[in-house]
């Protein structure tokens, strides 16, 4: 029987009391394995000529008291960071897996990115059915896109642009009964796959389309 590339324990790191007893278990447990997802996904990125993609583990470095719900390793075309950017992630809440695209609330350029999507909404619609879409990063839940019209995605864009902390994540959600069934071959061929079919949404959002 082939290896699993996640385990229980992964997400059950998210389970551990305290900061720092959750921390340590997050960068013997978990961070190892986005080292391994960052290089090969960072790779991947780039061989489709987006620029050269980096990847960036999320730290956590400014928490004192409460300890992380989830964390993930991050994409960007940037060595300096990614916040700024849309970037790809892929990360672990205590309830799943998640590979996603992002334009988070530090990003400068949300109201271009609204209406460059809103223009481009049915490359927006023809997502596979199983693709999630939220409006707030650090929340655990997304609703699957295709339960949403397209009344409520125009609406969805235009809060981006309006609203300060808005924010747009697409991508794929898994469950850790899910997750923890991937061999690492067919892991990385989900990720792929996923961030492939998120592509054309990145050259949208950073302007590569029109």
């Amino acid at each position: 029987m082939k290896e699993r590339f996640w385990d229980s324990k992964d997400f059950d790191v998210f389970t551990i009391d305290g900061l720092e007893n959750r921390m340590d278990a997050l960068q013997q447990t978990i961070q190892p394995k986005f080292a391994v997802i960052g290089e090969r996904l960072a790779s991947y990125l780039s061989a489709h000529g987006k620029g050269e993609f980096f990847p960036h583990i999320a730290k956590h470095a400014r928490r004192t008291v409460n300890p992380p719900k989830d964390s993930w390793v991050a994409f960007a075309p940037a060595k300096r960071g990614y916040k700024a950017l849309p970037h790809f992630q892929v990360g672990l809440w205590e309830t799943h897996l998640f590979i996603i695209l992002a334009v988070i609330y530090e990003n400068p350029d949300k109201k271009g990115i609204s209406e460059r999507l809103t223009t481009n909404l049915d490359m927006l619609t023809s997502l596979p059915d199983q693709y999630v879409i939220s409006g707030d990063h650090m929340k655990p839940d997304a609703t699957i896109l295709a339960n949403m019209d397209r009344e409520e995605l125009e609406g969805m864009l235009e809060r981006l642009k309006t609203v300060k902390k808005a924010e747009l994540v697409l991508g794929r959600h898994f469950s850790r009964e899910i997750a923890t069934g991937f061999t690492e071959e067919e892991f990385f061929r989900m990720a792929e796959k996923t961030i492939h079919d998120l592509l054309p949404l990145y050259d949208i959002m950073t302007a590569k389309l029109k």
